[in-house]
């Protein structure tokens, strides 16, 4: 992460009220914008492409998480930025479906702390099997089906994200319509 990196701020109805730097946005614990990012595929179930943060990561470094995350750009769309990052963080150049929204606040380990209105983002593949994943992102990949993940996530949630429980839902939520 690098000091010129910003993120949007943005009131807890999604309209920008500024900019930050993003360190500092999260120093300070103020509102911004952010997205998740959940890629599926069908072989023959349903599973979800999970990565585990790298250490290097400024926070939540070695938890399991959604495919990706991160935050938009000023001017850049949520989806643009979602798939700006699929690509950057995992490799893949798939197109992004808008899933939903949600606002939490999270108190991480290290100080920090997660006020964001988090944008889930879904892509759908049937088949998927390489995944050149960038290692200053993620130390490692798996595939878990939704039951697999979600009794994971009983048994061990300090082993996972503080945001994955909630944007998972509205992923489920998002895929159940489809």
């Amino acid at each position: 992460m690098t000091a010129t990196e910003h993120v949007i701020l943005v009131d807890y109805s999604d309209l920008p009220v500024g900019s930050a730097e993003k360190l500092a946005a999260h120093r300070q614990g103020l509102c911004h914008r952010a997205f998740s990012v959940f890629v599926f595929r069908q072989v023959p179930e349903l599973q979800l492409l999970l990565q585990q943060r790298a250490d290097g990561k400024y926070h939540s470094s070695g938890l399991w998480t959604n495919t990706c995350c991160s935050h938009p750009r000023q001017n850049e769309t949520i989806i643009a930025a979602g798939e700006r990052r699929l690509q950057e963080e995992m490799g893949l150049d798939l197109p992004l479906k808008w899933a939903g929204k949600f606002h939490y606040i999270a108190h991480l380990e290290n100080g920090l702390i997660e006020n964001e209105i988090d944008h889930v983002l879904v892509s759908c593949t049937k088949e998927l099997t390489e995944v050149p994943f960038n290692q200053d992102e993620a130390m490692a990949i798996k595939w878990l089906s939704i039951p697999e993940l979600k009794s994971q996530l009983a048994e061990n949630p300090a082993g996972f994200t503080p945001w994955l429980a909630q944007s998972l839902e509205i992923a489920e939520g998002f895929l159940s319509k489809m």
